[in-house]
């Protein structure tokens, strides 16, 4: 039986709310126990100016905090990204500014995903089945897949990084 490919990008805007639950952990005070997974990330509205926080998934490796969006370039985070890469990230119990930088090279984004298959295998795994692809997809097939997603590097403020 052959496996249908879900598209995320599609799903009714319902979902993405619901799945916006954690900003209520992290105000409860369970940040430490749900940042190992999920962080906040606070944009600048690209229209209105106004603050907007989005619950993602996140790896950190070498200082560095990278995001992604299923939704790829669509995602309104990473076009307020585009407009002020200025962001505010709480991860766990800290909180501090970044510099967030989009990153374009299907390359890169594929290291990327190699990464997160490395540490969360069975959860990867199932996404990019959702996506079509096998769950432990050749490096070809991870670069082509790159296009279809949105990544960025987020580096801590200097100020910030010397704390």
């Amino acid at each position: 039986m052959r496996r249908r490919a879900i598209d995320f990008r599609s799903l009714p805007v319902a979902v993405w709310r619901v799945l916006k639950l954690p900003r209520l952990w992290y105000a409860l005070g369970l940040g430490p126990v749900v940042g190992g997974l999920i962080l906040l990330l606070t944009t600048t509205g690209r229209k209105t100016g106004v603050t907007r926080v989005t619950p993602l998934q996140y790896e950190e490796q070498d200082g560095v905090i990278y995001v992604a969006s299923a939704r790829g370039q669509q995602a309104d985070w990473f076009r307020n990204i585009l407009a002020n890469p200025r962001v505010e990230i709480r991860v766990k119990a800290r909180r501090f500014h970044g510099q967030a930088e989009p990153i374009a090279d299907p390359s890169r984004i594929a290291d990327f995903l190699e990464m997160r298959l490395k540490r969360r295998p069975r959860m990867m795994g199932a996404m990019l089945r959702g996506e079509g692809l096998p769950a432990k997809p050749d490096r070809k097939q991870l670069e082509q897949f790159a296009g279809k997603i949105a990544v960025v590097a987020i580096r801590p403020c200097e100020e910030e990084a010397a704390r």
